[in-house]
Parts: structure tokens; C-alpha cells; sequence
């Protein structure tokens, strides 16, 4: 058995207790002790979970009890100082002699020792500072799948810890329990905590990175586009003053979701000056999975092989799947070379009507695969964009992001779009040196017209309701 001994830190009655027991484990072989101090200010409502969780009736410091080992269940109550004073003198014939005066100095010792303890346990967790987490609309089958992804440690290594905020209204706030109840109970090492968030004024504090999943269900014959935009850029106009003023200044910002994925970066830029352009983008990588593994069944091959697929334009709209840097790795063919020996994709598809109908075109099967997708791709997508931003992406590989133009590719300044970059310390750059055609850059033009005119019908709709003067 073993005699637990908690109580107050600068509680003279303790210390008198505390010190028997230590005398009566030095003396004693079959004595052992387990002391727990607790602070002044935690000591009452410590006591009462205690007291209701064993059903016992104590109100005093120290309360003293014994653990059967061997047995389990809950412990056995001795009491106090008093009831330990006869418990000791029963069974060992010891008593302890000290004076109140002695009692009061070690209690004071104890208190001192308590708190350098526990400023030097905070100054450790100081150091160990988990990355903050944000997710809006977390309500959203994507953000079920993306918890334990970026909680497994994948995403930004096995070292570092994770803060994950759900937000999402009211409305949602049982949903969000449950999902966080779920994520404590598989117990991620690396998870230091999951909360929920329904109060708007308290969104991204201190926010490292902050995933925008908010959609709008799209029914062009309920209501017109421009009023579903209007939707999106209201979303835009309250969540980015709040990252201005709540998120760290180096906040990385990630737009996903079904609908308006490049808009909603857009209008997160526009409306939050402040916050660095590089560090808002859109995710295209849904796409570019879902056309490779297309490609390799095509090729029947393993999707691991099929490299360099480039996703242009609005993401979650009008976009263009481009093959023309394709690349296969392991293709079982006449010609064979080293693991890194490679060719081009187009050279092994021949059929140009099947590349259309099942990948380019707005009404192709990649189309349907990927709108219909229940969240699973999406969030290995947001997973992969950040393990990639954090950690860089392959070597020579060509990843698709939705980003801010700067007349790459003569893509017209101001609007988020999708193309070809790579990753690497910590950072992501445009890879200009690519060479495209004159066909892709017609395609380009038009998809940027596209974008263009979103952002405009963004802009008039809310400046109509909301007037707003750009910085």
C-alpha cells in the first residue's frame, strides 16, 4: 500500500503531515509515500472533485489516504493531520513533536519551492510552442478528415505540437463538441489541444495558419451568381480584419472548399491589406490528384508515376488541366530506363478526344469526381500544400497552387490563380522558367477574364451595400 498526502503549499498542518510520512518511508521498508502539492488558490476546488468522485466527506488540508495497490478501486480515507497523527502513533508508536513556529517556517519553504516548481514547468511549455491552428465552417465533412492529418505529426514533423481551433455558428456548436470529444479521445501525441468556437470576436488569436472552409450552396436556379458572390465577399469583409488584428503577422492562409476558392483568397486579400500576400492561398491539389490517378488507370500504372500535371485558373470553377509537362516514372513500355528515367505523358496517350472529355472539358468525368467528393481528397490536399510550405515540395516537381498574380504567365495583377509553383525553405516560388503555348495562353486569357470579372462583381456588390475605400 501507499499513503497519499495532499494539500495546500503554504499550509502548516501539510507540512507537519508531510514530514512524518517521510521520517516513517525513510524508517519503515513496507511505508511508502506520495505527496501532491497544490497551489492556495486550487486547493478548494481540487478537494471537492476528489471528495465527489471517492464519496468522501472532507473539508480540511491536508487529506490523507491509502492506496491498495494490488486491489484497485478507490483509495482508503485515513483524513487529516489529527487522524494521521493516531494512525502513526497506533501502528508505529511514532508522533511527530513539532512546534507551530517550525510548522509555519516550512510551510513558507514549501510555498517558495510550489512556485519556482511551477515557473520553471512554464517556462518548459514556453518553449514547446505548439502550432496554432484555425479552421472555419469546421462543421464540414473536410474538416473531420483534416483533424487527424495534421495531428499525426505528417504535416509538420514528429517534434512538433498542434493547437487546433474548430469556429463555426452557433447553431453548430453540439456538432463541434462531438468532433472535438472524438479527436481528444484517439489521443494524438502530438495534439496539444482541440477547442471549440462559436463567438466571431474571438476567431484566429494568435493564429499560425488558418484554413478557410466556408462554402455556399450553389443553385443558380434559386438565385443568381452575383448574389452568391455577395455571400462569399460578406464572409471575406468580417474574417480578415479579425486575422489582422488577432493572427500572428506571419499567419499563413489557406482557402479549400467546394465553391469560390479562389474568391474568397481574393477578397481575404483585399479586405486584409495587412496581411502578407504570399501567405494567402488557394488549394488546386484536389485536381491534380484526381486527374493523376485518372491518368494512371488510364495508362494502368501506379498513380505515384504520373508527375507534373498543372492545374491553371479558378480552382473551384472554370479551370484548365494542363498535360503539356506531364511526365511518367515506371511506365511498363518497350523503353526502360533508372528509377529516374522519365517520359512525356502525351507521347503515351494518343487519345486526344479521351484527354478532353475526361479531363478537360467543363462537363468531364474529372469534373463530376471531384465535385462529388465527400472530403476525404480535399483534405489530404490542404495536408499535402502544408507539409509542402513547411518542409518543400520534391525536387523538380511542379505543385499547382492558387496564388496572388504578379503578370506571371501575362496573367492580369490582383486576382488568386492557379499555377504551376514549387516549395522550398519555407516558401513558395512561381516557376516562370516553365515554357507554354499559344493555345494554353489563349486558355489562360480567358480563364484570367473570368476571375477578373468575379472580382469586380465582388467589389460593386459590396461596395453597394457596404461602401469601402481600398487601401
Amino acid at each position: 500500500a501507499v499513503a497519499v498526502f495532499v494539500g495546500k503549499a503554504n499550509c502548516p498542518c501539510y507540512a507537519k503531515a508531510e514530514l512524518l510520512a517521510d521520517y516513517l518511508q525513510t524508517n519503515l521498508p513496507n511505508f511508502r509515500v506520495h505527496k501532491i502539492t497544490l497551489h492556495p488558490d486550487k486547493w478548494q476546488q481540487w478537494l471537492h472533485d476528489i471528495c465527489e468522485t471517492n464519496g468522501w466527506e472532507h473539508r480540511q488540508c491536508p487529506i490523507i489516504w491509502r492506496e491498495l495497490l494490488d486491489r484497485g478501486g478507490k483509495g482508503q480515507l485515513l483524513g487529516g493531520l489529527k487522524d494521521f497523527l493516531e494512525y502513526a502513533q497506533k501502528y508505529y508508536g511514532i508522533t511527530s513533536m513539532m512546534l507551530i513556529e517550525e510548522m509555519i517556517a516550512i510551510a513558507e519553504e514549501n510555498l517558495q519551492a510550489h512556485l519556482e516548481i511551477v515557473k520553471e514547468d512554464e517556462e518548459i511549455k514556453s518553449l514547446i510552442k505548439p502550432v496554432q491552428i484555425w479552421i472555419t465552417s469546421a462543421s464540414v465533412p473536410i474538416c473531420y478528415h483534416l483533424i487527424p492529418l495534421l495531428a499525426n505529426g505528417e504535416v509538420f514533423g514528429m517534434t512538433t505540437e498542434v493547437s487546433i481551433h474548430l469556429l463555426d455558428t452557433e447553431q453548430f456548436k453540439e456538432m463541434l463538441c462531438g468532433i472535438v470529444m472524438e479527436a481528444e479521445d484517439m489521443a494524438f501525441p502530438l495534439l496539444r489541444s482541440i477547442s471549440e468556437h462559436t463567438k466571431i470576436d474571438q476567431a484566429f488569436v494568435d493564429a499560425d495558419i488558418i484554413i478557410v472552409l466556408d462554402d455556399v450552396l450553389l443553385n443558380l436556379e434559386v438565385q443568381s451568381l452575383e448574389n452568391y458572390i455577395r455571400e462569399v465577399s460578406e464572409i471575406c469583409q468580417v474574417y480578415a480584419p479579425l486575422i489582422e488584428q488577432n493572427a500572428k503577422s506571419e499567419v499563413k492562409v489557406i482557402s479549400s472548399g467546394k465553391t469560390f476558392a479562389n474568391l474568397k483568397a481574393t477578397m481575404l486579400r483585399t479586405y486584409g491589406p495587412s496581411i502578407r500576400p504570399e501567405n494567402i492561398i488557394a488549394i488546386s491539389t484536389s485536381w491534380e490528384s484526381a486527374a493523376k490517378a485518372m491518368l494512371a488507370r488510364k495508362l494502368n500504372m501506379d498513380t505515384a508515376g504520373v508527375k507534373d500535371v498543372i492545374v491553371w485558373g479558378n480552382i473551384t470553377g472554370s479551370n484548365c488541366i494542363d498535360l503539356s509537362h506531364a511526365k511518367i516514372y515506371g511506365y511498363d513500355c518497350a523503353i526502360r530506363g533508372p528509377p529516374n528515367f522519365q517520359r512525356p505523358l502525351l507521347n503515351m496517350i494518343y487519345d486526344s478526344e479521351w484527354i478532353h472529355s475526361e479531363l478537360v472539358s467543363a462537363q468531364s468525368t474529372l469534373s463530376s469526381r471531384v465535385s462529388r467528393c465527400k472530403g476525404t481528397l480535399p483534405a489530404h490536399a490542404i495536408a499535402t500544400v502544408l507539409r509542402y510550405w513547411y518542409h518543400g515540395s520534391p525536387s523538380g516537381e511542379i505543385i499547382s497552387v492558387g496564388i496572388l498574380s504578379e503578370g506571371q504567365f501575362c496573367i492580369p495583377e490582383g486576382i488568386i490563380f492557379s499555377m504551376p509553383v514549387r516549395f522550398q525553405n519555407g516558401n513558395w516560388e512561381v516557376m516562370t522558367e516553365l515554357e507554354i503555348n499559344e493555345t494554353t495562353q489563349k486558355i489562360l486569357r480567358r480563364l484570367s477574364h473570368e476571375l477578373v470579372q468575379e472580382k469586380l462583381v465582388a467589389l460593386k456588390e459590396i461596395n453597394e451595400m457596404h461602401p469601402y475605400e481600398e487601401e
